[in-house]
């Protein structure tokens, strides 16, 4: 089963004094389980963002700690800064990652309220997934009057927090706290000064737009029930407002994208692109607070890219880097995609832990090979031959594209560059999963087998592990199969001076195919589930029978070219 990973973003009313910040992370620190991403201070807004994940009690724990430290260290009655706030912790969001529903995070939330209303005897209001009543669902709403508003607040019947007690606690406030889906908090950077053209722009693109004033008195127009008229805005799952941030010079339209389904990021860019240059601004760049998820960053560079009428079938370090500057988001500060992509900043946490071979170099991974462990092995190999066949393929497709004279073919070779990629990818991982799956074997054989109960468990977990360690290379084997495809087209329309680096992907594709089913066979011998190693097995003679009539096809195709 997957391991539940939860995320946990915490809004501290403070970003000028990292003294009193680091007091905030040591305390997320200090908590076992957790990894500390990314600390995000900001000056003008006088908040900062921590993002930490972990397993759910870890997490749990840790914002306990953060928040309990916060209540210590920050005084809201002395705060001030250009963001809405309402407390020390102004909202404490929990984000499912991996393995766990949103229902089950949202349970986590409640569980985290009640204990910091119980034990720290602060007011706590639930929203977005975890809401006790539908009111209470939108942050906004909560926050409405902000700490200033709070003390007259709080003791509205209908402002009862959901935890705590229900009295206006001066020093650290009240906070917000539930279970939401990723959101995106997105700045976007302005040649001017002004919060009003900034604003402008922000009614332009925000979801709920802008009240509509009546030409003739200048007032909000009203419908019959005497709500505001609104025009309605741009963007799905925006939230906006413009401001001047003194720390920069310039005015900023601030994002939520609390949807990047409905409007993804390059979407948001473009939108505030189109409106400051409709009212005589210009955009100048854009920054992102905190961190984002890796596809949002990759459907921006192939969004910019296929702009350019570019292929976008590239690595997903160009992808990446297209989008940064495409976005300006290394106009104010760099952008380390290390540290603000999530995956990537897990990846980094763990890479003492787990290192992982498609990270080595030529050299050492050759060295490793050779080396007396028996990982990486013939399976591992064969996925690497098979992600260089899938390279070639797409080294092709990727001149083909950008080769003078065919330039009305390059959305054609750019989606196949892009299906590479694809296939690349899959098999790269496919080397470390197969060294993975061979450990596990070895781990199962390494379990005590003294007594009735342990035999019984030592057999179940080798025969797990051998069937994963069938299902790695059986999927080694259908990628690299699929990979022949995109080798005869590129063999047969793409840029004839690249046909022999065609014909290389094929050799490549079958030599996969072939020590892939070497696996599927030795270890489906060792399987007792008969039936699921006689399928499996069947799948692969087909497979083998097909590759080899594939690659004598490309060869004929390759040598007629030559």
């Amino acid at each position: 089963m997957m391991q539940q990973l939860i995320e946990c973003v915490p809004n501290f009313s403070e970003g000028r004094d990292m003294a009193i910040i680091k007091q905030i992370t040591d305390a997320i620190e200090a908590v076992d389980g957790v990894h500390l991403l990314d600390v995000d201070p900001g000056k003008a807004t006088n908040r900062t963002v921590v993002t930490f994940v972990g397993a759910p009690s870890a997490v749990i724990e840790a914002a306990f700690q953060a928040i309990k430290k916060a209540c210590e260290v920050i005084d809201m009655s002395r705060h001030s800064g250009e963001h809405p706030r309402m407390g020390a912790t102004d909202v404490c969001p929990l984000i499912p990652v991996a393995g766990i529903s949103m229902e089950e995070t949202a349970q986590w939330a409640a569980q985290l309220g009640e204990r910091v209303g119980r034990e720290i005897q602060l007011p706590v209001y639930l929203y977005e997934a975890a809401a006790t009543r539908p009111e209470r669902k939108n942050l906004a709403t909560i926050r409405a009057g902000e700490y200033e508003g709070l003390s007259e607040k709080i003791v509205q019947p209908e402002w009862k927090p959901d935890f705590g007690p229900a009295q206006f606690n001066a020093k650290s406030g009240a906070t917000v706290i539930g279970a939401r889906d990723f959101l995106v908090a997105y700045n976007v950077n302005l040649n001017t000064t002004s919060v009003r053209r900034a604003n402008s722009i922000a009614f332009d693109i925000r979801e709920k737009g802008r009240v509509l004033t009546d030409p003739k008195t200048g007032k909000p127009m009203k419908d019959a029930q005497g709500e505001p008229i609104r025009q309605e805005g741009w963007l799905k799952g925006v939230k906006a407002i413009g401001w001047f941030i003194e720390e920069y010079g310039i005015a900023q339209i601030s994002m939520n994208i609390t949807d990047t389904k409905l409007t993804a990021l390059h979407e948001a860019f473009e939108a505030c692109c189109k409106s400051a240059d409709q009212r005589g601004m210009r955009v100048t760049g854009s920054e992102l607070v905190g961190l984002v998820p890796l596809k949002v960053m990759l459907d921006a560079g192939k969004y910019f890219l296929h702009k350019q009428e570019r292929s976008a079938g590239v690595s997903e370090g160009e992808l990446i880097k297209i989008a940064i500057k495409s976005m300006g988001l290394d106009e104010i500060s760099a952008f380390d995609p290390k540290q603000k992509i999530i995956e990537y900043n897990i990846a980094n946490k763990n890479a003492g832990v787990n290192k992982r071979l498609i990270d080595k170099d030529l050299r050492a991974f050759a060295d490793e090979t050779a080396s007396e462990s028996p990982a990486p092995g013939g399976g591992s190999i064969s996925a690497y031959v098979g992600a260089l066949g899938a390279a070639l393929a797409t080294m092709v497709a990727n001149l083909s594209s950008h080769k003078r004279g065919w330039d009305e073919r390059w959305a054609e070779f750019g989606t196949a560059a892009e299906t590479g990629q694809y296939l690349k990818d899959a098999l790269l991982r496919a080397v470390d999963d197969d060294t993975n799956a061979f450990n596990a074997i070895m781990s199962a054989f390494a379990l005590p087998n003294a007594t009735p109960e342990e035999k019984a468990a030592r057999k179940k977990a080798i025969q797990a592990a051998t069937k994963l360690a069938i299902e790695v290379p059986a999927q080694v084997m259908r990628l690299a199969f699929d990979t022949f495809a995109l080798v005869q087209q590129m063999a047969e329309t793409g840029n004839p001076n690249s046909v022999t680096d065609a014909g290389v992907g094929a050799l490549c594709a079958r030599a996969a195919v072939h020590g892939a089913f070497l696996n599927v066979k030795i270890n489906a011998s060792g399987l007792d589930d008969r039936d699921y190693a006689e399928k499996v097995l069947a799948e692969g003679y087909d497979l083998i029978a097909k590759a080899d009539a594939l690659e004598k096809t490309i060869l004929d195709i390759v040598n007629s070219k030559i």
